[in-house]
Parts: structure tokens; sequence; C-alpha cells
């Protein structure tokens, strides 16, 4: 069994994948806080059974984004992860709902919920190697 297809470390990794979308999502949020009509998107937490498996997610890593119009589709292409577009009750006259405090919390929580995962994905790893006596 490769070390790839353990449900633990596999829900692991996805997690890791998303808070590190998640941290891209909102520091767009936050680079366009002066952008006139400008809303805030977040992403949607992935779901996981009881065996650590996310039924919603495609098997693989996560898929390719195109950052230009003038670049070829990719296959099955499209975002990974759902978005979170729940509107904001505060928006400035200009029409821009970014709240710079919200954001800022919530990339903070971000950043402590990616290091506990890498925490534990790395301390998983190493307890496989002192398993298999590489240690």
């Amino acid at each position: 069994m490769a070390i790839n297809d353990l449900p633990v470390l596999s829900a692991l990794r996805t997690k890791m994948q998303w808070h590190q979308e998640r941290q891209r999502v909102l520091a767009e949020n936050i680079s366009n806080s002066d952008t006139p009509n400008f809303k805030p998107r977040d992403l949607v937490e992935p779901k996981f059974d009881r065996n650590g498996a996310n039924p919603a997610a495609v098997q693989g890593s996560l898929s390719m984004m195109r950052t230009s119009a003038s670049h070829i589709a990719p296959a099955g292409g499209g975002d990974s992860f759902a978005r979170d577009r729940k509107p904001d009750f505060r928006t400035r006259p200009a029409g821009n709902a970014v709240n710079l405090e919200d954001q800022m919390l919530k990339v903070s929580a971000n950043q402590m919920d990616y290091a506990a995962a890498t925490s534990l994905y790395s301390r998983s790893l190493g307890l496989l190697k002192t398993a298999i006596g590489k240690r």
C-alpha cells in the first residue's frame, strides 16, 4: 500500500491544499479592499466521512488554473474547491464589501489551522517511519 492511499494522510493533504487555496482567496480579498464593487469570497471547507475520505473530492491533486484567457483550458478544469458566496451586510458607498478586520482574522485563523494540519501530517509520517524501522 502506498503512503498516498492512507486515508488519514490523504485527508490531511486535502486539508492543507484547501488552506493554501483559501489563503490565496483571502489575499485577493485584502488586495481588492479598495476596488469598487468588489465582493469578498471564501471557500467552503471540505467535509470528511468517518474514514477520513472526502466524498466530494476528485482523486488526485488540485487541477490547473487558467491565469489568462489566452491559455489553453485544462481537461476537466475548474476549481477543486467550492466557493462560499455569502453576501456581507456591510457595503461601502463604492460597492466594496471587504471588511479588512474580518479578512485578517480569517487569514490568521487559516494560518493556525494550516500549521496544525502540517504538524499532524509530519508527525504521522514520523510514526510511519518508526513503524517500518527507518528512524
